[in-house]
């Protein structure tokens, strides 16, 4: 089997013999019903081949249709021009950026069309591209942007630099609304729905399908899909891993699928992780590994948020709240949600209110190494390494190894983030034991000042308590007045009581103790 891992050319696509999961008849229902749309959806989740596959229809291109759902659909297979933007694959650091990416396009369109350029603004060439297009063919244009919003989540720290890119693209897209009548159908692709662009109040009929649950699986690959497709291919991968074909399954589904785009939705896999591990035959982290978004960093650091919530799965908001993200400064969660961080996860009809956590085991465990750098000093280990030694430490029955390696974290005195160290060091430490997890299991209560840890092999139990600022025997003697180790005294495994001290001064652990 041919998998389309980075194919994004749906022509290439079909004449390579690649397998293609059919979405055509989604498409044909959008084309059928409606004129403008937008669409947000995480990177790497197919944005691409779904324009292309839009521009092919819109083109006629019937033959490339041949055994889907289309085909029986569509009778005319009308001929439209098609304007197709695509602002992905760079990044905007510089006014020029988006004027030359605009040129490249308006000169290849005023090349298709058998004009030149009679002015020199790229909305006025714009207009003037539409209006000749639609002269020359007698049909309305088609107009597919994709990543519209690449150039302003590029520059989210730089207000300067992004409002001129606001200003350069809502002039540039308010034109669809001035040539409305001479539009066929325009699709707008991106991760977030940026309000601030005014594109959307000027063009006040676009649907936004985001959350819409006819559309949920327009992008990704649904169970059904994963079934129908590629059974043969989940048969081998089981194969090569020793796995029976259910536990196999099961993996996949543990590991890339939980995308809920509206409420009460079926489960989304991530595409682009699920084709390459059926192409390698290896479970690993594709999606996390190609890159974390720069805005993403960018906007956690300026918020400050407490990740702690986003670790117990503790985050709430509306369904309209997370169509936002333009007080990303304020509140996170709509912009990590689009940029498929967080999912739905339970919908309150009675209040109208989502809970939403990390869609995956892949992007749980990238999401919380990635926070790991900001909250501890020592970024010489890698995080599987950390969480490999610790993991043998714990199930050897070494907890002094495995104090060891956590002050080590800690040990530098140029400590990454300054102030508020005793909700930092709680956080790292709820990092590494959610990571620990998978492997461990762990159970976690934080409040007032500290951190209290319950960790569980087949042989060993560890309770930990860790005070700030205050000494190890204080912490043991909290795990005896609480009395967090009475529900084991009959329990035939090996028990460990480790206090723990941090201190605010030195920004690391300065002692524990163990009985």
């Amino acid at each position: 089997m041919l998998y389309p891992i980075g194919i994004q050319n749906f022509e290439s696509l079909r004449k390579g013999g690649f397998t293609y999961v059919d979405k055509t008849d989604l498409i044909y229902q959008l084309a059928s019903t409606g004129r403008y749309y937008f669409l947000g959806r995480p990177r790497r989740f197919g944005k691409s081949l779904l324009l292309s596959t839009m521009e092919a229809y819109f083109q006629g291109k019937k033959e490339l249709f041949q055994g889907l759902a289309i085909e029986n659909l569509e009778k005319d297979w009308t001929q439209y021009p098609v304007l197709h933007l695509d602002l992905g694959g760079k990044t905007y650091d510089k006014p020029e950026d988006l004027e030359i990416t605009l040129d490249q396009h308006l000169c290849q369109w005023e090349k298709d069309c058998g004009t030149e350029a009679r002015y020199p603004e790229p909305d006025a060439r714009f207009k003037d591209i539409i209006d000749t297009a639609y002269e020359k063919t007698g049909k309305p244009v088609v107009i597919l942007i994709d990543e519209y919003d690449k150039p302003i989540v590029d520059n989210l720290e730089n207000n300067v630099l992004k409002e001129t890119f606001r200003r350069r693209l809502s002039g540039f897209y308010s034109v669809m609304k001035a040539r409305d009548g001479k539009i066929r159908l325009g699709f707008l692709t991106g991760i977030t729905k940026m309000g601030q662009l005014n594109i959307f109040s000027g063009l006040n009929n676009l649907q936004d399908i985001s959350m819409d649950p006819r559309y949920v699986d327009l992008c990704g690959i649904s169970e059904n899909d994963l079934h129908r497709y590629f059974d043969a291919s989940v048969q081998e991968l089981a194969a090569a891993n020793r796995l029976t074909k259910d536990d196999c399954y099961a993996k996949l589904a543990q590991l890339y699928d939980g995308y809920h785009f509206s409420e009460n939705s079926i489960g989304i896999y991530n595409p682009f992780s699920l084709l390459n591990t059926l192409s390698s035959k290896r479970f690993m982290e594709y999606w996390y590994g190609t890159g974390t978004p720069t805005f993403l960093t960018v906007a956690l650091k300026q918020t400050g948020y407490d990740i702690g919530a986003l670790i117990d799965n503790e985050v709430e908001a509306t369904p309209s709240k997370l169509t936002e993200v333009d007080s990303y400064k304020a509140d996170p969660v709509p912009l990590l949600y689009q940029a498929g961080y967080l999912t739905i996860k339970d919908y309150d009809p009675v209040f109208d209110i989502c809970r939403l956590g990390f869609p995956n085991q892949e992007v749980k465990n990238g999401f919380l190494r990635m926070q790991l750098h900001y909250y501890v000093a020592d970024q010489s280990i890698d995080s599987n390494v950390l969480i490999a030694r610790l993991y043998r430490a714990l199930t050897a029955g070494n907890p002094e190894e495995m104090m060891k390696l956590l002050d080590g974290l800690f040990a530098n005195q140029n400590y990454q983030i300054q102030g508020e160290a005793e909700k930092n060091v709680q956080y790292a430490m709820s990092i590494i034991f959610d990571l620990l997890s998978q492997h461990v299991h762990t159970e976690r209560q934080t409040s007032n000042g500290r951190i209290d840890l319950l960790l569980e092999n087949k042989d060993y139990i560890y309770i930990i308590e860790l005070k700030i600022d205050a000494t190890a025997d204080e912490a043991l003697q909290q795990i005896e007045d609480v009395g967090y180790a009475r529900p084991f005294t009959a329990d035939p495994r090996k028990l460990f009581k480790i206090g723990v001290s941090f201190s605010t001064k030195t920004r690391r652990i300065e002692e524990w103790k163990i009985i």
